[in-house]
């Protein structure tokens, strides 16, 4: 096939335009198809046909858990982590409509982890000659930039992270008040899931009772895969 033969979304069956192609695995992927994965989603060009199919089925469900959320908790500024502690389940969205966004609802026993990090990007300040070279301060000095990140591990099966900027613009000083905030903000994020991470965990575990194993016969609480914890046996 020559460079410019008609493509059609191998998804939807619609033409595709000039430089509106996303190659699959297997196939192609019109831009409209593209633009409903989910933004987590980073490995559209390894996947088949059939797995994008999957994925824009489960992200047509998640309109629904849209539908049903009830923010009862933000936390951010660039991109803010939306909580409803009532469902135990969050997103993280920078869109006012999340009706229109579409953004991916996420249980709290999905998390796995959170972290953050804060980059520091130094550049030295050089002081100009009379002839226009320039040459090192004595000490020398510095300007610094710094940018914070945050990465939400979970357990989904299209993306095995969230991570993104947490401030608006890069912040100048250690020292000010921006630079605080912003690791504040870092630090209640990632507190927050972990607590809510755990609370389900807990609350699970405590749910659990114990049962006499039929083929072990020892009196033993179910593993989380549903097997006794000595023998290994499926306890129904």
């Amino acid at each position: 096939m020559g460079l410019f033969d008609k493509k059609y979304c191998s998804v939807c069956g619609e033409k595709i335009g000039l430089f509106g192609n996303r190659k699959l695995e297997d196939g192609n992927l019109c831009k409209d198809c593209a633009a409903k994965l989910s933004p987590w989603f980073e490995e559209r060009r390894s996947s088949t046909v059939e797995q994008i199919k999957e994925q824009l089925a489960y992200r047509e469900a998640n309109k629904e858990k849209v539908k049903e959320f009830h923010t009862t908790r933000t936390i951010g500024d660039r991109l803010k982590v939306l909580l409803d502690e009532d469902a135990k389940k969050f997103m993280v969205t920078s869109a006012s409509s999340i009706q229109n966004a579409n953004p991916d609802v996420i249980d709290f026993a999905d998390v796995t982890g959170c972290s953050y990090r804060i980059d520091e990007d130094k550049d030295e300040v050089m002081r100009e000659l009379p002839d226009g070279k320039k040459e090192s301060y004595v000490p020398k000095r510095y300007e610094y930039e710094y940018d914070f990140y945050i990465t939400i591990n979970v357990n989904n099966p299209y993306f095995n992270e969230i991570s993104f900027q947490v401030n608006n613009s890069t912040v100048e000083h250690r020292t000010s008040p921006a630079y605080k905030s912003y690791e504040d903000m870092c630090i209640e994020i990632r507190d927050a899931l972990l607590q809510v991470r755990q609370d389900v965990r807990d609350t699970v575990e405590s749910q659990k009772k114990p049962v006499v194993c039929p083929y072990c016969g020892a009196t033993t609480t179910p593993t989380a895969n549903g097997t006794c914890e000595f023998c290994g046996g499926a306890l129904n």
